[in-house]
């Protein structure tokens, strides 16, 4: 089994934090976004993952390092490939098209799900959907009686399916993919300036190839700050039910009040605070005198004298806030 992740774009969406880290290396819970992803794809497959594939951008060596050990975390082989030029999702998943031979998922590094579902290798091919309120704002799959997938709706106007696809997908013959997202460029089917990754999964329904849909149970978003705050709260939550361990031994915890669930990561320093719940705290990183709650902060950076709710804050940045020293009478407000 291979796994291609497409990711070269930067993240605009959730700027400034994107400006020097690509997205997908983004922590959520002390782990990258890419690094949760597959994992949660190793999680419904029953076969080995052999090999992961990041299609990328000019990120640098560093984070072409950082990614190669990703893989080798999960005991997969990594592999760099690059996409020059914003040409769409499908000429992004052919960047890596000699990966592109036997099963295979393309899992594109922008969102996190929990399912329940095991990838049945005998299918055709699984998309991984989820159920919504509003499918407009959406691509959606249309279904037959038998519960096959013979469409895709992108941002339907009319009521077509409640069944959103997220952007992961499993294909049990790889090279069969490759042939229809060539034959998209060979014949510059284009839509937007883009070639569009549904319609060579169109091609392939019409030549027979029957999807089933995979319904996950919760769809993590990490598009902007807002959404990645929520993630970074869903996956310490999930972390604390399986019992990982969450507080690294070398941190220190003085005169601290730690709520949790909580990620707390190597050498950080938490002094005279309450920090909790829902809250990751990088490597190196110092809370001093703060109470911090629902908050992710990356590594090396430091707060102080701060009251913190929803926030994000990344790497080697520093914020300190205002000690102050009050006797406030009853019914009284202050507003900052």
């Amino acid at each position: 089994m291979k796994v291609i992740v497409p990711m070269a774009g930067r993240g605009s969406r959730l700027r400034p934090h994107t400006l020097v880290t690509p997205k997908p290396l983004v922590p959520v819970g002390g782990k990258p976004i890419v690094h949760r992803l597959v994992e949660d794809i190793a999680a419904v497959c029953t076969e080995k993952i052999d090999e992961i594939a990041f299609v990328i951008g000019d990120f640098g060596p560093e984070v072409e390092k950082e990614l190669i050990e990703v893989a080798a975390k999960l005991g997969a082989k990594g592999s760099i490939h690059y996409q020059e030029q914003p040409l769409g999702t499908a000429h992004a998943v052919l960047c890596a098209k000699e990966k592109l031979e036997g099963p295979v998922v393309v899992a594109f590094a922008d969102t996190l799900f929990k399912a329940n579902f095991k990838i049945d290798p005998n299918d055709d091919g699984i998309l991984w959907v989820k159920q919504i309120e509003d499918p407009s704002a959406f691509g959606v799959i249309k279904m037959n009686e038998q519960g096959e997938i013979i469409d895709f709706v992108e941002k339907p106007k009319e009521f077509v399916s409640d069944l959103a696809m997220i952007g992961i997908y499993y294909f049990k013959d790889g090279a069969r993919l490759r042939q229809e997202l060539e034959y998209l460029i060979d014949n510059d089917i284009i839509k937007g300036g883009e070639y569009q990754l549904p319609d060579g999964l169109r091609r392939l329904t019409e030549a027979g190839y029957k999807f089933k849909p995979g319904e996950v149970i919760e769809w993590l978003d990490c598009g902007n700050k807002e959404v990645t705050v929520h993630t970074n709260q869903r996956v310490l939550e999930y972390d604390f039910e399986k019992n990982v361990k969450m507080v690294s031994e070398t941190a220190e915890i003085i005169d601290s009040v730690i709520i949790p669930p909580c990620y707390i990561g190597e050498n950080a320093v938490i002094e005279n605070s309450v920090v909790g719940p829902h809250v990751s705290i990088g490597k190196g990183t110092r809370i001093i005198n703060s109470v911090v709650s629902n908050t992710n902060i990356q590594q090396n950076s430091e707060v102080a004298n701060a009251v913190l709710a929803n926030s994000m804050i990344g790497s080697n940045a520093s914020y300190v806030g205002s000690a102050r020293d009050l006797s406030l009478g009853d019914f009284s407000t202050i507003n900052e």
